[in-house]
């Protein structure tokens, strides 16, 4: 297994923020929130934790009347972008995007029907603090939804899905998206989060040869 190689926790670079803004992610949200809104859950008020130049919370409100989105995240720079793709998307009114950071919410006790995020955690070096947190501001009962870059185990894996999945960006982008992969947790670190934390084991899946999941349901007990 390759070691963890962390990158800088803050993409706040305004070229790497356009530059992240203009590779092709449209494929990869569409299943995002496909696999979201199979799960069948009542959701009204989401938070996106790491929410980017705001991607998905726009495609989640499009397809959803009812949904509000609050997207956090701590690079100012995504979210100059960001309130940018909110306004020609006209959704202002359902989307609130903040400034903060994910292993210090601010916000209240369960206060969200959903949480979730795309692309975060392995931009965190102890990923166990942003779990805590995005479960504290959960309702009881609400759903938990991560899903992140899967480590791959050698460095032919590394380049082999670069090549797949980014060949046709520039070289900056494929240097991104290689740093990301090695940066990313492996099944058994996430595995061993996610189940301290006192979640079943099988609400984590390996689901594509890049990602895997985290889907669950906060208990009215809550995590042990």
């Amino acid at each position: 297994m390759l070691p963890r190689v962390l990158e800088p926790e803050v993409m706040d670079s305004l070229d790497e923020a356009r530059d992240y803004d203009s590779m092709d992610h449209s494929r990869v949200n569409e299943i995002f929130v496909d696999d979201f809104f199979s799960l069948n859950y009542f959701h009204h008020e989401v938070l996106d934790v790491g929410v980017g130049t705001a991607r998905i919370p726009i495609d989640l409100c499009k397809r959803r009347k009812e949904i509000r989105v609050v997207g956090i995240d701590l690079a100012a720079s995504m979210l100059q972008i960001a309130e940018v793709n909110v306004e020609l998307a006209n959704l202002r009114e359902r989307i609130l995007l903040d400034r903060q950071d994910a292993k210090r919410l601010t916000f209240d006790n369960h206060r969200f029907d959903a949480v979730i995020s795309n692309s975060i955690v392995h931009h965190i070096p102890e990923p166990l603090q942003v779990l805590t947190e995005s479960i504290r501001v959960l309702k009881p009962g609400g759903l938990l939804f991560f899903r992140d870059l899967l480590r791959p185990t050698n460095n032919l894996l590394v380049e082999q899905i670069v090549k797949t999945y980014a060949a046709d960006e520039d070289e900056h982008a494929r240097q991104m998206f290689e740093a990301s992969l090695r940066a990313a947790l492996s099944l058994e670190e996430i595995l061993e989060f996610v189940t301290s934390l006192g979640f079943a084991a099988e609400t984590v899946q390996a689901t594509s040869d890049r990602h895997w999941t985290w889907s669950a349901r906060r208990e009215n007990q809550g995590p042990k």
